[in-house]
C-alpha cells in the first residue's frame, strides 16, 4: 500500500520540517493538510503551489497547537485523517534557574500536549477506515539531553514515550505510530543563522557549519526534510507495517555517541 490518495495532516507545517514532509507525501500521491497558527494569504497559496506540483489535494488549516480545543478542530475540519504527523514544536533556550515559566508551559503545550489532542482526535478516523499511521517527529534531544533546553529535552523525551503507548493501544490494529528523531536538518530558519555564526566566530560558512553547528553530529552533514520526508513515506509504508512504538534517529550518528 502506497500513500497515494491518503489524507495527511501535518501539524506546523507552513515552513521548514513540516513543510519540508507535506511535499515529500504530496510528492507520493497523498492529498495533505497543512497548518499553523497564522491564516495569512501566504499560507494557502503554499498548499494551492502543492496541489498544483504534485496534482493532489491541498489545503491550509489554521489551529493553534497550544490550545486543546483548536488541535482536535483541526483534524475534525480535515474531515479524515489516515495519516497523522505530529510535528509542530517552539524552542527557548535558559538555564533551569532562569528559565520562564511561560516559556516552559508554551513548548509542553506545543511540543507535547498537542500531539496527545491530534492523535485523540485522529484515532477514531483511523478506525473508521481500517488504517491508519501516526508519525512524531520527535528530536535526537528525544533520546539525548543537552544543557539549557530543559523544555524542549522533556518534551521530547515525552513525544517518544507517548508514540509507545499509542502503539501498544493500536498493537492489533492496522495502525502504526512511530517517532522520527532528527539531528540538526537545514531549515529556512536554520540557514538563516549561518551568516551571524560565521560571524561572532571569524569562520568560513564550511568550517562553521562542521565544527560549531555541527558539532554534535558525527556526520558534519546537515539532515535534509526531503530525507525527513522520505522516512516518513516508508513508515506508511507495507514495508513498515510491524515497525511501530519505536524511534527512527535520522541524526548523523548523534546518538551513537
Amino acid at each position: 500500500m502506497s500513500v497515494t490518495g491518503k489524507t495527511v495532516i501535518v501539524t506546523g507545517s507552513n515552513s521548514g520540517i513540516g513543510l519540508g514532509v507535506a511535499q515529500e507525501l504530496a510528492r507520493a500521491g497523498a492529498n495533505v493538510v497543512l497548518n499553523s497558527f497564522t491564516n495569512r494569504d501566504e499560507d494557502h497559496a503554499i498548499a494551492a503551489e502543492i496541489a498544483k506540483e504534485f496534482g493532489v489535494e491541498a489545503r491550509y488549516i489554521k489551529a493553534d497547537m497550544s490550545k486543546a480545543e483548536e488541535c482536535r478542530a483541526l483534524i475534525d475540519q480535515a474531515g479524515g485523517c489516515d495519516i497523522l504527523v505530529n510535528n509542530a514544536g517552539i524552542q527557548h533556550v535558559a538555564p533551569i534557574d532562569a528559565f520562564p515559566t511561560e516559556k516552559w508551559d508554551a513548548i509542553i503545550a506545543i511540543n507535547l500536549t498537542s500531539a496527545f489532542h491530534t492523535t485523540a482526535a485522529a484515532l477514531p478516523h483511523m478506525r473508521a477506515a481500517g488504517w491508519g499511521r501516526v508519525v512524531n517527529i520527535a528530536s535526537a534531544h528525544g533520546l539525548t539531553a543537552s544543557p539549557f533546553k530543559s523544555a524542549y529535552v522533556a518534551a521530547k523525551h515525552g513525544i517518544v514515550g507517548l508514540t509507545k503507548t499509542v502503539a501498544l493501544e493500536t498493537a492489533e490494529e492496522p495502525i502504526t505510530c512511530n517517532a522520527v528523531c532528527p539531528g540538526y536538518v537545514l531549515t529556512p530558519l536554520v540557514e538563516a543563522q549561518i551568516p551571524d555564526t560565521m560571524e561572532k566566530y571569524n569562520m568560513g560558512r564550511e568550517e562553521v557549519i562542521k565544527k560549531v553547528m555541527l558539532e554534535r553530529q558525527p556526520s558534519r552533514e546537515f539532515a535534509t526534510v526531503e530525507q525527513l520526508g522520505g522516512t516518513v513515506n516508508f513508515l506508511c509504508s507495507d514495508a513498515a507495517k510491524q515497525i511501530t512504538g519505536t524511534t527512527i534517529s535520522v541524526d548523523g550518528g548523534w546518538t551513537a555517541l
